[in-house]
Parts: C-alpha cells; sequence; structure tokens
C-alpha cells in the first residue's frame, strides 16, 4: 500500500506541476486572444487531434493492450513483452500516419474548392496545421502505458509538462514580439508541435532504457495480437462516444455565439484540474495494479484494489467539487486577465460551478471503466457510454434552448451521473467480490468531513467580501486564505474519523520512519 501511494504521490506532484502549467498556458492563451473567434478555432481544432490522443493512446488501445501486455510480461518475461509492444507500435505508427495524411488531404481540398464560411475555413487551416500532433501524441501515450505497466511513471506523467512550456514559451515569444492575433495563432501551432515531438521523445528514451528496441517480426505474438484487435474495436467504440460527448458539446457551443466554445473550454479545464491532478493519478497506478491481480491474485485482490481506488477518489473529488461550486467566482476572477473580459469571467464561474457539481461523477465513471477493462469487459463499456452519449445529446439540444452554454454544461453533467451508476451496476454484477457495503464508512466519514469543510468556506467566503476589497486582492485573499484552510480542515477531520486511506497513510508513513 505504501508503494501505491508513493506512485500516487509521484505522479499527482508531475501531474500537479503540469496542470499548474496548463493553467497558466490558458491564462496567457486567454490574455492574447480572449474569447474570440481565433482562440474558439483554435480550440476546436485543437479537439480533433486530442480526440484521437484518448481514443487510440489513452483510451481504447491503452485499454486493450495493459491487460494483455500485462500477461504477456507475467508468463514469458520481459523480452517477449517488448517484442510484442515493437508489433503494437509499428501497427499504430502505420495506421495514424495514413489517417494524419488522408484528413490533411480531404481538408485541403475542401479549402480550395470554398466549400467552408470564413469562421470554419479557419477552424480547418489549424486543423491540418495541428493534425500531425495527433501522431507524436498517440504514439506517447501508448508507450507511456508499457512504461506504467513496468511500475515507471516519472517520464510518462511528465511530457505533458514539455507540452505547456513548448506552448507558453510560443505564447511568451509572440507576445513579447507584438504579434497581432493572427499571427499569434500560427506561433501557438507551432508550439504544440514542438511539444508533441518531445511528448513522444522523451517515453521512448526510457523506455529504451528499459530493454526497448524497435523490431517487427509477423509471426510473433500471433495470439496476443489476435486478442488485442478483439478487445480494441469494442474498446475504440466506447472510447469514440465518450469523445463525442465532448466534441458534440463544443460545436453545439460554436453555434451558439463566438465565446461559447472559449468559457465552455476554460472553466471544463478548471474542473480538470482535480480530475487530473488526483483522479487520473490514482487511476494511472490501479490500472496496472487491478489487471495483474486478475491475472496472478483473483478476485478478493481485485475487489480490494478497486475499494481502495474507489476511497481515495471519492474522498478527492467529492472536497473538489464543493470547493468549485463554492468559490467559482474569486477563483475565475484570480485568473482573468488581458482581454478575458469580466462578462465572460462571469459566464465562466456560472459553468465552473455546474461542472464542479459533475466532478464526483467523472471522476467514478474514468476509475470504474478502468476497472471494467482491466478484466477485458469492453463491450459493456460502450452499451453504457452509448446510453450517455444519448442522454447528452437529447439533454443539450433541449437544456441549450432555454440555457445556453449553461444547458450544455448541464446536459454533460447528467450524462457522466448517468454513466457513473450503470458503470458501478455492471462491474457489481460482473464481480461479487466488489460490494457497495465495503465504501459505505467511508462514504458517510466523507460526506461530513466536505459538508464542514463547504460550511467553513462559505462562512470565510462572506467574511473576505466583508472588508470590501478590490476583485483582485478579494479573490487573492479567498484563494491563498481559503483553499489550503478548507484542505486542513478536511482531511483534519478524516485523520480524526480514521477514513481508511488516511489510516494506510499514516501506517505506511510510521513504517517508512521505523525503517530509517
Amino acid at each position: 500500500m505504501l508503494k501505491n501511494f508513493k506512485n500516487i504521490a509521484v505522479v499527482s506532484l508531475l501531474t500537479g506541476v503540469s496542470r499548474v502549467l496548463g493553467l497558466l498556458r490558458d491564462v496567457l492563451l486567454f490574455a492574447a486572444l480572449g474569447a474570440s473567434h481565433w482562440n474558439s478555432a483554435f480550440l476546436l481544432a485543437f479537439t480533433l487531434p486530442n480526440l484521437f490522443r484518448r481514443l487510440l493512446g489513452e483510451g481504447a488501445m491503452t485499454s486493450a493492450m495493459v491487460p494483455v501486455f500485462n500477461e504477456v510480461l507475467e508468463r514469458d518475461g520481459r523480452k517477449a513483452a517488448f517484442a510484442f509492444f515493437s508489433q503494437v507500435f509499428l501497427r499504430l505508427t502505420v495506421l495514424l500516419v495514413v489517417f494524419c495524411v488522408s484528413v490533411i488531404l480531404l481538408l485541403e481540398l475542401l479549402l480550395k474548392m470554398g466549400h467552408f464560411s470564413p469562421m470554419w475555413a479557419l477552424w480547418a487551416e489549424l486543423s491540418v496545421l495541428l493534425l500531425p500532433y495527433m501522431v507524436f501524441i498517440c504514439l506517447s501515450a501508448i508507450v507511456a502505458a508499457g512504461l506504467n505497466v513496468l511500475g515507471r511513471f516519472v517520464s510518462s506523467v511528465s511530457t505533458p509538462i514539455l507540452l505547456n512550456i513548448s506552448i507558453i514559451g510560443s505564447l511568451v515569444t509572440a507576445i513579447l514580439l507584438g504579434k497581432r492575433s493572427e499571427e499569434v495563432i500560427y506561433w501557438l501551432c507551432g508550439g504544440v508541435l514542438l511539444g508533441g515531438i518531445l511528448q513522444l521523445l522523451v517515453p521512448a528514451i526510457d523506455l529504451a532504457r528499459q530493454g526497448w528496441s524497435l523490431r517487427f517480426r509477423s509471426n510473433e505474438h500471433s495470439n496476443e495480437l489476435a486478442e488485442l484487435k478483439e478487445l480494441l474495436l469494442p474498446g475504440l467504440m466506447g472510447a469514440v462516444i465518450l469523445q463525442l460527448n465532448i466534441m458534440i458539446s463544443r460545436v453545439l457551443a460554436h453555434s451558439l455565439n463566438e465565446s461559447a466554445v472559449s468559457v465552455l473550454y476554460f472553466s471544463s479545464r478548471l474542473m480538470e484540474l482535480p480530475l487530473g491532478l488526483f483522479t487520473i493519478s490514482i487511476a494511472t497506478v490501479f490500472f496496472p495494479l487491478m489487471a495483474q491481480s486478475l491475472a496472478t491474485k483473483g478476485e478478493k485482490a481485485f475487489a480490494e484494489s478497486m475499494a481502495s481506488g474507489l476511497r481515495l477518489i471519492i474522498g478527492i473529488s467529492i472536497p473538489a467539487a464543493v470547493g468549485l461550486m463554492i468559490l467559482n467566482g474569486p477563483i475565475v476572477e484570480l485568473l482573468r486577465f488581458g482581454q478575458f473580459s469580466g462578462d465572460d469571467g462571469m459566464a465562466t464561474s456560472v459553468l465552473v460551478m455546474i461542472y464542479g457539481l459533475g466532478l464526483p461523477f467523472y471522476s467514478a465513471a474514468t476509475f470504474l471503466t478502468r476497472g471494467l477493462h482491466a478484466g477485458k469487459s469492453m463491450r459493456v463499456t460502450v452499451q453504457i457510454a452509448t446510453v450517455s452519449l444519448l442522454v447528452n445529446i437529447v439533454c443539450s439540444l433541449i437544456f441549450m434552448q432555454f440555457w445556453a452554454e449553461r444547458g450544455l454544461a448541464i446536459a454533460n453533467v447528467l450524462a457522466a451521473f448517468v454513466q457513473s451508476v450503470l458503470l458501478w451496476r455492471a462491474l457489481t454484477q460482473r464481480r461479487e467480490a466488489v460490494v457497495f457495503t465495503a465504501l459505505l464508512p467511508a462514504f458517510c466519514k466523507i460526506i461530513l468531513a466536505a459538508f464542514t469543510m463547504g460550511t467553513i468556506c462559505q462562512a470565510g467566503l462572506f467574511l473576505v467580501r466583508f472588508f470590501g476589497m478590490t476583485g483582485k486582492l478579494d479573490a487573492l485573499v479567498t484563494v491563498l486564505v481559503l483553499v489550503p484552510g478548507g484542505l486542513i480542515v478536511y482531511f483534519g477531520l478524516l485523520y480524526l474519523l480514521r477514513f481508511e486511506e488516511m489510516d494506510h497513510l499514516r501506517k505506511g508513513c510510521r513504517r517508512l520512519m521505523l525503517d530509517r
């Protein structure tokens, strides 16, 4: 357990650095471009390569490959596992390059034929520039998955830091040179492409140091490749449906007004800060553990890993959701600069509150999906993702008529709620050792501690506003005082209530001190 906490701490720390840099990147982006059509076109174009990163990289391919790669590693050793990995890597490279070139040629043809309006023509032009990033990031994600199975997390998790530094460098350079918006956007694309190359290069070097060398032998591991293909198709369909939720929301937002995509993006990024910092970190560490448990230790070990991971995710996502719902205004105000206007900031604050409400459901859905994938139950996640997509589409089309972009956010939260409930039901039906009663005591402790923390934060918010400080100063004091203060109250209460994972951490730290 102590080793798991160490890995989670390392992943969370590096992810935290990446998320902070990502937030700085977005602040600079909005300061330079505001919520303009330039920004919206870039964000929509950047969605396409990110979509495939999550589909083939972090999504279907990773979910299908980790349990198969782990089985080859446990059964035949590292050399055979690397040979299998090379075959997967080379096949994925060919697929990505062919697809990328085909889409670029199609977009260029449509641009020359004049089939796009000016607003969509800019999106198509930026998409052509950013599509090569898709190749780099998908291959980077599959290399990172191989490293994670080997228990190596540092180089794979640190690669987004390189992307953010590259983008920040390009933005700062463009701003210092006094570039106009139409010029800044191309500097931005250059930073993305450079970051993509670095994201692939760093983990590939680390994997090579573990003994991997790129080689192709078509007659090896045919059974494993067949199993991978069998798992990949339903996994790919599920990942496609999941990412369509994001794409549909942004396309519908683009049809509302020129700032809707930008404010939706910025608010979702604030929600994704705790999601990526903790939920993804926990899922990254526990996914190979759950796959290994089913391969070598059995149902009981899997259920214990699942319960431990869920306690951690619930214990972090619920207080984070409370914090976003209460402190959304000061957080957005503190990050608002340049052309990011006050009206756009207010619209973003409301969306942050809505997304904050859905944070526990996004977190639970992420982890439960990994739990089902660890047992190679891909098809059921596709069915559930389809239901979630339909809920999102129907609710989005209805709610946007009344509440514009807020309706799109509400629809997305409802879809996440439905998905998390159905995933839990599917998991408990397939794994009898996984039961809700194992989580109930922890859930009650979390609710009590989060409610107390929220009450204190709300009182503190009224107290800060009582002094009548200016907007930025008010926001700065609120964030610097209430965020760490709320965390101290929350985790202090969990410690007093003897929350299970806090108890494991305390015993592990004590054992570590005694060993020294």
